[in-house]
C-alpha cells in the first residue's frame, strides 16, 4: 500500500493470542518502604479526528516494505521494571546502569508504563502499573518527568533507543478522563467496565476500565497523548499492550500521525497474529515461547520447534521481526521464573531464543539468574549479587551483533534444521560468508550427534573446542547444553 507519508510500518503478530492475568500474589516480606502514588491533576481534552489518516489504508491489500534502519539488524530488547529495577525504585538508578546495559550489548531500553496508578479497584498496595491514571504524567514513586528525559539522553549519548509501554485498552477507572469524558468508556447502566478478551469474556481485570474506540475524540485524545511523550522525552517507539484488543484501524491511525513528530520510531505489538503486520515492525512470539516451556518440560518433543519454524516461515512477512523470549514481567509473576517453568533447560533455551530469527528479549534481572517471582502490585526487589548468568548474555549480544547470520529477520540467515529428534534439536544459519550452528540437548543426559555440514574448522564459542566439519563429525552436547559453533 502507498502511504503518503514516510514512515515505518511492519506488524509482526503471532497467531497466539495472550491474556494475561491479574492475580494478587502472596504477600512477601519487603525491605523498602512502599511510596504511595499522589493523584494526578486533570488535564484538558484534546479534540482532534485522525480517522481521516486511516481511510488512507482501507481497501489496500498490501503495505509498503519495511524501511531498512541498521539498528535493527542485531538489536536485542531490555525490559525495565522501574519499581523492582533498584531498591530505590527509580530513574536514577535505573540512569545509573545504562553504561552496563550498553556493555552488556543492549540496543534497546523498553519501560513499563511509568505513568500515575489509579487509586479506585486498585490491586495490591501499589497497584499495577498498566492501570493508568494520567497518559502524560510519570508516577511520583519513580522520579520526575526530568528524571526520565535524563534517562532518555542518556541512553541516546550510548547509541541506544527507548520505547515506552503503551496501554491503549484500558485505563484506571479513576483516570483524569473519567471525571468529564465518561463516554470515552465502554459503558454498562451508565457505568465503566472491566474489560473484555478477543472473544467477548470478562478479564480478571479488576483494577481497569474498557475503552470506547468508537469514540473519535477519545482516539485523538490518545494519539495526542502519544504524540506527548515523543515532543516533550524524544522516546524512540512505543510497546503496544495487548495490541489485539484494540481495533487495528486505532494503531494505523496512531502509526501515521506520529510519524509527523519523529522519523522511525519503533512499533512492539503484545499480540501474535500475521495481519498486524500492516501496522507494527515487531510482535510477540507467544506460540514459540509456549512451545519452548512444553519441550523444556518434555511435555512434547523438538520436532514441534521445527514445525514451529515452518509455520512461522509461511505466516509471516519475510521483512517481520518476531520477539523471542523465555520470560518478562507477566510470565516472571503469574506464571513462574525460568527455572520454574524450564528446570534445568532454561539456559539451553535462552541460547535457542537468542539465535532463532527474532529479536531477543532480556528482562531485567535475567543477568543475575533472576530466581524469584517478581510481586506485580507491591515492591520488591532483584538480587544483583549473582553475576553468573551476565556473561552467557554478553557472549549471546557480542555474536548476535558481529556475526550477520544471527541477525534479526532477513537480515539473518534462514535456520535450516538439522535434527529434531525428541530431546535434542539443531540448526545452521548462513548469510554470505557468516556461519552459525547452533546445537541443543535437552535431556538429562548427554547426546551424541553426527554433523554433517561440509563446512571447515568451526570453534564451538563456550568451550572453545574446534571442528572440522568438511567430513561427517560425532559431537556430543552434554545434560541440558547448548554448543554453538562459528
Amino acid at each position: 500500500m502507498k502511504y503518503v507519508m514516510p514512515i515505518l510500518l511492519i506488524c509482526l503478530v503471532s497467531s497466539c493470542t495472550k491474556q494475561v492475568e491479574h492475580k494478587t500474589p502472596a504477600p512477601e516480606n519487603r525491605k523498602t518502604e512502599i511510596i504511595q502514588e499522589k493523584k494526578p491533576k486533570k488535564v484538558k481534552s484534546l479534540k482532534k479526528d485522525y480517522s481521516a489518516l486511516s481511510k488512507q489504508l482501507e481497501g489496500k491489500p498490501g503495505r509498503e516494505p519495511h524501511p531498512e534502519l541498521p539498528w535493527h539488524h542485531n538489536a536485542a530488547i531490555y525490559e525495565i521494571n522501574t519499581r523492582q529495577f533498584s531498591d530505590e525504585g527509580t530513574f536514577a538508578k535505573v540512569e545509573e546502569q545504562i553504561s552496563r546495559l550498553s556493555s552488556l550489548g543492549i540496543k534497546v531500553l523498553w519501560f513499563m508504563p511509568i505513568q500515575p496508578i489509579g487509586e479506585k479497584n486498585r490491586k495490591g498496595r501499589l497497584g499495577s502499573p498498566y492501570s493508568i491514571a494520567n497518559y502524560t504524567a510519570v508516577n511520583p514513586a519513580l522520579g520526575s518527568m526530568a528524571d526520565f528525559k535524563s534517562v532518555v539522553n542518556t541512553a541516546h549519548a550510548r547509541g541506544m533507543k527507548v520505547i515506552l509501554d503503551w496501554v491503549a485498552n484500558h485505563t484506571a477507572f479513576d483516570h483524569v478522563w473519567a471525571a468529564d469524558n465518561l463516554d470515552y468508556y465502554t459503558l454498562k447502566d451508565g457505568k465503566q467496565i472491566v474489560p473484555k478478551d478477543e472473544v467477548g469474556n470478562t478479564t480478571d481485570w479488576t483494577d481497569v476500565a474498557e475503552l470506547n474506540f468508537d469514540n473519535k475524540e477519545m482516539r485523538a485524545d490518545m494519539i495526542e497523548d502519544m504524540k506527548f511523550w515523543v515532543r516533550e522525552c524524544n522516546i524512540d517507539g512505543f510497546r503496544c499492550d495487548m495490541a489485539g484488543y484494540v481495533p487495528l484501524n486505532f494503531w494505523e491511525e496512531a502509526v501515521l500521525a506520529l510519524a509527523s513528530e519523529k522519523e522511525g520510531l519503533f512499533w512492539l505489538a503484545e499480540w501474535d497474529d500475521p495481519k498486524m503486520h500492516r501496522v507494527f515492525q515487531m510482535t510477540y512470539g507467544w506460540e514459540p515461547y509456549h512451545i519452548m516451556n512444553d519441550v523444556a518440560r518434555g511435555k512434547v518433543g523438538t520436532e514441534k520447534i521445527a514445525e514451529y519454524l515452518e509455520k512461522e516461515s509461511s505466516k509471516f512477512p519475510d521483512d517481520a521481526y518476531r520477539m523471542y523470549f523465555t520470560t518478562n514481567h507477566d510470565e516472571n509473576a503469574f506464571n513462574g521464573t525460568v527455572a520454574e517453568r524450564m528446570g534445568k533447560n532454561g539456559d539451553a533455551m535462552t541460547v535457542l531464543a537468542f539465535t532463532l530469527t527474532g529479536m531477543p528479549l532480556l528482562y531485567n534481572g535475567q543477568e543475575a539468574g533472576l530466581n524469584k517471582r517478581l510481586a506485580f502490585f507491591d515492591k520488591d526487589e532483584i538480587s544483583w549479587t549473582n553475576k553468573k548468568k551476565a556473561k552467557l548474555f554478553q557472549k549471546l549480544m557480542v555474536i548476535k551483533q558481529t556475526n550477520k547470520a544471527l541477525w534479526n529477520g532477513i537480515f539473518g540467515g534462514r535456520p535450516k534444521v538439522l535434527f529434531a529428534n525428541g530431546k535434542q534439536f539443531g540448526f545452521i544459519r548462513e548469510k554470505g560468508p557468516d556461519v552459525i550452528m547452533v546445537l541443543t540437548n535437552f535431556d538429562d543426559k548427554p547426546a551424541e550427534v553426527t554433523i554433517d555440514i561440509n563446512k571447515s574448522l568451526m570453534t564451538d564459542i563456550f568451550s572453545r573446542k574446534g571442528f572440522n566439519f568438511s567430513t561427517p563429525q560425532k559431537v556430543k552436547i552434554p545434560a541440558h547444553g547448548y554448543m554453538l559453533f562459528q
